[in-house]
């Protein structure tokens, strides 16, 4: 059996881990507030928010951020801010209003790794991966010596064997604490080596038919792409270990209690909304509450994408932008902006994921949200990918 799971160094702060820990770039696209009170809450404190770059500001002074985000890396690491543990793995416990959800972090080999529709990659993207999406998400690991990435993986196990046989163990406490703005609380514990060489081949078990990225699609694939330009210039004895092989991804069971695939509703702004909506109600049956619109369709990838062909060209020929938004709170305020209108979708199944998957098909970009927007990772553990 092939294995595309390895064991890493991971990396952490030595302290302040509630300022360190950011939600993921994704998320409040359409919403500065947001972001601005990130910044309010971190202050002057170390946090991963300087090694990141948000999607909000993406397109304003791109290349200087960047090259601020390559400054802070090497910072943080020549004073000592964070500092490498032992090889293994991290058991996380995540505590939010619909229960405990639990992952263990590892590293993917990205050689094992695809977003294209083929049947034989272990690790699957579940939606469809927009090239032009990536550029800067490449830039940000081009020049980088640390990773700190929100990408979930799903796995298959319905007994929750593999998690069971972690929960049996006294393992080292490494943080506990309450994330920033309604993160919940989280709990993470050490995973030695030889613990997580048997957890590695009991999680390769569960890849039925194969893992499922199933949040942070375009990291992954900024990351793969990333790799595919690194290892042109390497032999095949250093394209074996170099560390931009390799990714850190949170495995989480699919059928965890506490794991809820939410919809992702398509904002339309900058146009005429009530336009708008009276033209989509014309394409495709739907109920109107005002300026939301719930599609009369069963839910699933066809209906997604249905949609999505629908948005685009009506913005196409009529101007205004697209945008995805998560939460109630976003849903509510996005209906009482004068130039937005919303299409609100229908939540996924946890078995219509695998079986997209296994008919060597994906879902359409942003087709389900693991949580709402307040519930997705936020930037703790990172990992070097340079030898620099």
């Amino acid at each position: 059996m092939k294995n595309c799971i390895r064991i890493p160094r991971i990396c952490l702060p030595e302290q302040g881990f509630r300022k360190w820990a950011v939600i993921a770039c994704d998320q409040f696209t359409s919403d500065r507030n947001y972001w601005e009170r990130v910044a309010r809450e971190v202050g002057g404190a170390p946090s991963s928010l300087c090694m990141i770059l948000p999607e909000v500001y993406l397109g304003e002074e791109d290349e200087e951020r960047i090259a601020e985000i390559h400054e802070n890396m090497y910072r943080v690491l020549e004073e000592g801010i964070v500092h490498k543990l032992d090889r293994g793995f991290v058991l996380t416990e995540r505590r939010l209003s619909g229960g405990v959800r639990r992952g263990i972090l590892a590293a993917i080999d990205l050689e094992e790794y695809s977003y294209e529709n083929s049947k034989d990659a272990l690790i699957c993207a579940t939606e469809a991966v927009i090239p032009e999406r990536l550029p800067p998400r490449v830039a940000v690991r081009r020049g980088a010596v640390l990773e700190f990435p929100h990408a979930m993986v799903f796995y298959r196990d319905k007994k929750d064997k593999v998690l069971r046989g972690l929960l049996d163990e006294e393992l080292e406490k490494l943080y506990d604490f309450d994330l920033m703005l309604g993160g919940g609380h989280l709990t993470g514990y050490f995973v030695p080596e030889d613990l997580a060489v048997s957890t590695a081949h009991a999680l390769m078990k569960c890849a039925d038919p194969c893992f499922a990225v199933a949040d942070g699609n375009h990291s992954i694939a900024a990351a793969k792409a990333y790799w595919e330009e690194v290892k042109t210039g390497l032999s095949e004895k250093e394209r074996s270990s170099h560390p931009a092989r390799f990714t850190l991804v949170e495995f989480v069971n699919i059928f965890d209690e506490a794991v809820c695939l939410y919809p992702i509703h398509r904002l339309v702004k900058e146009t005429d909304a009530d336009a708008f909506c009276d033209w989509f109600s014309r394409e495709i049956p739907c109920e109107r509450k005002g300026k939301l619109l719930y599609p009369a369709l069963p839910s699933g990838a066809e209906t997604i994408a249905r949609v999505d062909v629908a948005v685009a060209s009506y913005l196409r020929s009529n101007g205004g932008k697209a945008d995805y938004i998560h939460s109630q709170e976003e849903l509510e305020s996005a209906a009482r902006a004068e130039d937005c209108a919303v299409v609100v979708m229908k939540s996924i199944g946890k078995e219509d994921v695998f079986a997209v998957l296994k008919g060597g098909r994906r879902f359409p970009r942003k087709s389900f949200s693991v949580g709402d927007a307040v519930q997705k990772r936020y930037y703790l553990e990172g990992r070097e990918i340079s030898y620099d």
